[in-house]
């Protein structure tokens, strides 16, 4: 007889009798039903692996902390915190931290593009320039004679205008970041910002090469404001984010949110110890909104559970909670290979593509993936600037993606 059946049939008996036994009858049955659910916990312990696993990593100081969520295409069954959310205020982590998802915002930026392209109001096959004057006459080049580049020797002729899809699979030539943007990316409006990546050089010839390009995203962004005449921020949260229901997903978390922002950590060589450190990219306070601009590239902050929400959107080919926010070519176009499988990377558009699975990760380690043979989605959220400190940190991926798809396949029995 299992457990849960000893237990079932312990509480039946129990409740039918316990008006009628003698007390001694009824502390006796009271005392096995306590025995039988005392081995319980040890069955929650073998189903939840993913805590068992990250438990260790935040004890060697691999993680700080973290949040992992998993779902299917119905609903979440999985979310759970483990570690510090703030080492030095001792405060725990929480499922509902804020982290910064750095780069996990490409996709969410390609989204709303796509909802143009839904529209007809633009193709992937247009010029750059049909949108964007300032790309007219684009140059290649040149190369430096010491790098392994593929670019040529002297500035030459782009063969043709770089393609809207080619900016949104990494593939235009365009640069990761422009000569104007030396330290933070949220320092220059859109439009500006624009303008000095038109006036750099392309590192190769469009399409024939993958240089994975925040400016590629960004210059998206700005057609998109440029077709739908609204800004990018305004059109994220009036298309996406309200009616989707991510209510913490944003570029200037207010008050409120900055308190649940997870702190940013990066080893330290010499002590081997985490230490607190700021986000280099992103210009504070965070709730400036006169000097900071919105990055379409990376600069969103998000929860588990907004991350989630946009996930299955995703998975459920463009649907969410009976709403179509994408058409399913558009879907399938953002999960199939754009790049031409240049630099030994998979890319569609805005998504990372990885052995039957899609999505995107962040800077700090932070990562979304779709795997849509399984109806499987994985977003953990950790904060983290620099390299793994334990060999073990490399692995936590892969291994949340195999504990992820146990997760969903007990789900499911």
């Amino acid at each position: 007889m299992t457990i849960r059946t000893a237990s079932r049939l312990a509480r039946c008996r129990f409740s039918r009798t316990r008006h009628t036994m003698p007390r001694i009858a009824q502390a006796a049955c009271a005392a096995l039903l306590l025995c039988l659910s005392a081995s319980l916990p040890v069955r929650a312990q073998q189903t939840d692996a993913i805590q068992g696993y990250l438990q260790p990593l935040v004890a060697n100081h691999t993680i700080a902390g973290a949040v992992t969520l998993v779902a299917n295409r119905d609903r979440t069954v999985y979310l759970k915190a483990v570690g510090s959310r703030d080492l030095s205020a001792n405060a725990p982590m929480s499922t509902d931290a804020l982290f910064w998802i750095a780069s996990t915002s490409k996709p969410i930026t390609v989204a709303a593009f796509m909802m143009l392209v839904d529209e007809g109001k633009i193709s992937l096959d247009d010029p750059v320039e049909k949108y964007l004057l300032e790309f007219k006459g684009q140059m290649v080049g040149p190369r430096n004679p010491d790098s392994a580049d593929k670019s040529p020797a002297q500035l030459v002729p782009a063969v043709h205008p770089i393609r809207i899809r080619e900016i949104l699979s990494h593939s235009s030539g365009l640069r990761f970041r422009s000569a104007a943007q030396p330290g933070a990316l949220d320092t220059l409006t859109l439009k500006d910002s624009v303008l000095t990546f038109a006036a750099e050089p392309l590192l190769f010839q469009p399409g024939t090469d993958y240089s994975y390009s925040n400016e590629g995203i960004n210059t998206a962004a700005r057609i998109l404001e440029v077709v739908s005449g609204m800004p990018y921020e305004q059109f994220l949260q009036q298309r996406l984010f309200k009616p989707l229901g991510m209510k913490d997903t944003t570029f200037w978390p207010n008050a409120k949110q900055i308190a649940r922002i997870a702190t940013t950590y990066k080893l330290d060589p010499a002590d081997k110890l985490l230490k607190p450190v700021p986000v280099s990219q992103l210009t504070y306070p965070l709730d400036d909104h006169k000097h900071r601009f919105p990055m379409p590239a990376g600069g969103l902050f998000s929860t588990a559970h907004d991350v989630a929400i946009f996930s299955q959107m995703l998975l459920n080919g463009g649907v969410f909670r009976g709403h179509r926010y994408l058409s399913e070519a558009a879907i399938k176009q953002m999960t199939t290979e754009q790049n031409g499988g240049h630099g030994n990377t998979s890319y569609g558009l805005g998504l990372g593509l990885n052995k039957g699975s899609y999505g995107h990760g962040g800077a700090f380690k932070n990562n979304m993936d779709i795997n849509p043979a399984t109806g499987r989605i994985l977003v953990f959220m950790v904060q983290q600037d620099g390299p793994w400190g334990t060999p073990a940190g490399d692995a936590i991926v892969s291994t949340l993606q195999k504990l992820a798809d146990q997760q969903v396949t007990a789900a499911a029995q």
